[in-house]
């Protein structure tokens, strides 16, 4: 990684991308973000499993803006679904990406399902790439039941119907703060943090 102090956080989403620098505070280098780039390269997420596509992201982002990238994929695995919606999480209701839509498919799904059998959990995927180099690849879960209905204000996808059992809430339920210390892409970005700090 060299002496690079800036990294190129590759995603869109506002909302993620408010989560991630959050996440990422105090690793001594500044966050930008492709909104900054010119023509930035949009990514097909293509690949089978949320690390294939983390990497993709990593590498092409790195190898675009010649500096040190860091790119995620996370979603959510339902046990009675068989993994799904897995990867394909936030179109799971179409390409539209409404997390509505995608509520309500998920929850028409699993009616007459109940109890432990709504088991699930948010899973995280985090690659860090430099230069078109991938560095290293780190995951996070976190456990929880999918809620019978969309409960709470805060978050995005599908924290509203995330519950997390310790806490006896959604994860919409919880604000921000407490949320990025128990979730899937704060066990992940806690392992990028180390990283960071190693190789400054």
């Amino acid at each position: 990684m060299g002496r690079m102090r800036e990294l190129v956080v590759a995603t869109t989403n506002k909302k993620k991308k408010k989560e991630l620098v959050e996440l990422l505070r105090g690793t001594g280098v500044d966050i930008i973000t492709l909104d900054e780039f010119q023509a930035s390269p949009r990514v097909r997420e293509d690949k089978k499993t949320f690390r294939g596509n983390a990497v993709k992201k990593a590498v092409v982002i790195s190898k675009f803006t010649n500096r040190l990238a860091l790119a995620e994929d996370s979603g959510l695995e339902v046990m009675a679904m068989g993994g799904l919606p897995g990867v394909r999480s936030a179109r799971f209701a179409g390409p539209s990406k409404n997390d509505a839509a995608n509520i309500k498919k998920l929850l028409g799904m699993l009616q007459g399902v109940a109890g432990s059998k709504r088991k699930a959990r948010f899973v995280c995927f985090a690659a860090l790439a430099d230069k078109g180099r991938l560095i290293k690849a780190v995951s996070g879960t976190v456990e929880g039941v999918i809620s019978l209905e969309p409960k709470g204000r805060f978050g995005f996808g599908y924290d509203p119907v995330f519950y997390y059992p310790p806490l006896k809430k959604t994860f919409a339920q919880i604000s921000a703060s407490r949320k990025n210390r128990i979730s899937h892409r704060f066990k992940a970005l806690r392992k990028i943090k180390r990283i960071l700090r190693e190789d400054p």
